[in-house]
């Protein structure tokens, strides 16, 4: 892959961190009527993601800046 594809990927993985915090926080206000023990559980769990998505962008940006400086 090209420095230019992880950098791209590397930003689409941070700005899906942050929506999977917003997500979470949706799915815990909005769902809360119906189920509110659902709601916890499924906010909670869609809002785990978010560590991953933004080491996945750490580490893609770090291998991009990588193949950068070899070629």
């Amino acid at each position: 892959m090209s420095s230019k594809t992880l950098k791209m990927l590397s930003n689409i993985c941070f700005i899906g961190g942050f929506a999977s915090i917003i997500g979470s926080i949706g799915i815990w206000y909005f769902f809360k009527g119906q189920d509110s023990a659902y709601a916890e559980r499924f906010g909670i769990f869609v809002g785990l993601w978010a560590p991953t998505f933004f080491v996945l962008s750490s580490r893609l940006e770090q291998y991009a800046s990588s193949i950068s400086k070899k070629g």
